[in-house]
């Protein structure tokens, strides 16, 4: 299957790009190479291979989650300039519209 100076026209006016006979010319050579370069990796894929995300196999290297000893809410605001409703208290920023 090959592509047209037609077709590659018709792509140009849908992209809004304005090409000139050379370069339509150009360009179709070069979309037919490109077509042609996916149309036989469509041939390779069969269904007797897996889909995969990567080509090589991927292993998690994060530690498992585990609860660990922390702060209390206490010890946490005790450091704290304001606090209120066992929460940081911040000076406003955004003004609320009414």
């Amino acid at each position: 299957m090959s592509i047209t100076r037609d077709e590659v026209a018709h792509l140009a006016r849908l992209s809004r790009l304005a090409l000139g006979d050379e370069e339509l010319d150009h360009l179709a050579a070069q979309l037919d190479v490109i077509i042609s370069a996916v149309a036989r990796v469509q041939e390779v894929a069969a269904e007797d291979i897996p889909a995969t995300s990567h080509a090589l196999p991927l292993t998690n290297v994060f530690r498992p989650d585990e609860v660990r000893p922390c702060l209390t809410a206490d010890q946490a605001l005790a450091g704290a300039p304001a606090a209120e409703e066992n929460r940081f208290r911040v000076p406003r920023i955004l003004e609320e519209d009414s």
